[in-house]
């Protein structure tokens, strides 16, 4: 049996540097989505052309745009990028450009040509669940998307303060706080 290796990271967008390359209905799609999960996200797309719903997104959000065929000057300073042109050659090679420069890269639906997935989230607060296929079946991550955002409460984020309210009162050493953390969330699991 094939095992998912993949080791899921929420990163901190609004502190990196993130470049899109394309602006059309795919790049679309991958900003959309960052910026659902990340509103602060620090963003520049580059295109010689953009869909109206990505310019869109630029007077919304933290995203800027430049009108320009890719040139690998555009991953100066960034620390993660996708690419997500309709040329197969030029995703190509913005991976062959980052991949020199140490920075992570997904090439839209090139499993081979990434470094990592930008799978389906549920988001409700301070809780966030990550779900992955390792990229065999996106329909299936957005089903098990929609039956999370069902099945998890949307009071969740009051148990979650809550329980950081608890933790902050608890005293001992690391190993007893955990101790203590577990027992009182063991009911959780109740069945």
């Amino acid at each position: 049996m094939e095992r998912n290796e993949l080791y899921p990271v929420f990163l901190k967008v609004s502190q990196l540097n993130i470049l899109i390359v394309g602006g059309g209905k795919v790049a679309c799609e991958k900003l959309t989505f960052l910026l659902k999960s990340s509103p602060n996200a620090n963003v520049l797309v580059v295109s010689i052309d953009f869909d109206d719903e990505v310019l869109s997104l630029t007077t919304k959000f933290n995203v800027s745009i430049s009108k320009a065929r890719y040139n690998k000057l555009a991953l100066k300073n960034k620390q993660l990028v996708i690419a997500a042109t309709n040329n197969s050659e030029v995703n190509k090679q913005i991976y062959i450009d980052a991949k020199n420069e140490n920075i992570l890269i997904n090439v839209v639906d090139t499993p081979t040509l990434c470094d990592f997935y930008m799978g389906g989230i549920v988001t409700k607060g301070n809780v966030k669940v990550a779900i992955s296929t390792n990229g065999k079946s996106p329909i299936l991550v957005k089903r098990l998307r929609q039956f999370f955002e069902e099945v998890i409460p949307d009071d969740v984020n009051e148990l979650t303060e809550n329980l950081n309210t608890y933790r902050k009162l608890l005293q001992g050493n690391l190993l007893t706080k955990i101790r203590k953390m577990n027992k009182l969330t063991k009911i959780l699991l109740i069945k």
